[in-house]
């Protein structure tokens, strides 16, 4: 969908619309606006298996039945940059039968503890390693017409008191441990979204840090997707949206969706910076809708959805190579 199609649909929502767009809908969707033909995307966790919620209005049921590829940390030993672009790609054919437009992985955080209770879903300690091999997977992924979430941005390398602890860091330790992963996957795979961590850096929370999310991701690195956070990690609507943060999950939020509206008509939100957020979530979820239909249409070993159940029969040959290689 070209940009002035993106306007002239902006163009006609409601505030309350406008507002609603930056927040989740359900725990796994964002908002649709069926009236302009705006769709809802469907995210589901990763980044080694597709975990697609059997129902996306609830955080806590099972999961509909997917391939279970080895962890990050066994793939990434492998050193192979074929191989995780081709695990990518079988990721993708996944989504697309299960009806999930954006992957959420990979996973690059540095492995600083091994009391980390995500080490197994990191590629490595080394952020060389981590950036070349996540770009290939996020390429993998994208080529099919399925996004991916590099995550979690950023310096939340540790289990205790993941959700509220600040990690002090000067900056060349930062650029040179922390970010350069970071910067190699954005730059080399060019992901459709970044997903900011729960935690502070230097007193600030991911969440609202201008620093991180604007002046380094966007500004110094390019990046033109958009930011979505961790699920919860989101404290006051308002600063995120103006550090940076442009889609807030899991949704409802009903009380955040009006904090905007009241910052919005009291002068408290800066037009120009709501306006970057929300166009932003709509570009990315008009843009790529018709690319994922093309890639639905095309891709091998899938069995159609029916009835609302998605189905999936992934080559048997392509599954032994990424599990035995």
């Amino acid at each position: 969908m070209a940009s002035d199609q993106v306007q002239s649909i902006l163009s006609q929502l409601t505030l309350e619309e406008k507002a609603a767009l930056i927040i989740g809908a359900t725990p796994w969707q964002t908002f649709a606006v069926p009236r302009l033909g705006l769709p809802a995307m469907t995210v589901s966790d990763g980044p080694h298996g597709v975990r697609r919620s059997s129902d996306i209005t609830s955080m806590m049921t099972g999961s509909l039945p997917a391939t279970c590829y080895p962890v990050a940390a066994a793939v990434a030993a492998t050193w192979d940059k074929d191989l995780f672009y081709e695990l990518g790609q079988a990721l993708a054919d996944e989504c697309i039968a299960l009806g999930v437009d954006v992957l959420l992985g990979p996973g690059i955080n540095i492995k600083r503890s091994p009391l980390c209770g995500r080490n197994f879903e990191y590629l490595s300690e080394d952020p060389v390693v981590a950036g070349e091999l996540s770009a290939k997977l996020i390429q993998g992924v994208q080529s099919k017409g399925v996004g991916t979430s590099l995550k979690h941005f950023a310096v939340n390398n540790q289990e205790t008191r993941r959700f509220t602890v600040s990690s002090e860091i000067d900056e060349r330790t930062l650029r040179e441990i922390y970010l350069t992963g970071f910067e190699i996957a954005v730059k080399q795979g060019k992901p459709w979204t970044v997903m900011c961590a729960y935690n502070r850096v230097n007193g600030t929370l991911c969440s609202e840090h201008p620093y991180l999310l604007t002046q380094i991701l966007r500004n110094e690195w390019g990046f033109e997707g958009f930011v979505v956070s961790d699920w919860g990690a989101v404290r006051d609507r308002v600063p995120s949206v103006q550090a940076g943060l442009d889609l807030q999950m899991p949704g409802p939020a009903p009380h955040n969706l009006q904090r905007i509206v009241e910052a919005v008509n009291s002068g408290e939100l800066d037009v120009g910076c709501w306006i970057a957020r929300l166009n932003a979530c709509s570009i990315s979820s008009c843009a790529h809708r018709p690319r994922r239909r093309r890639a639905r249409s095309t891709s091998k070993g899938i069995t159609p959805s029916h009835g609302g159940s998605p189905r999936k029969r992934l080559c048997c040959s392509r599954t032994k190579a990424i599990c035995c290689r």
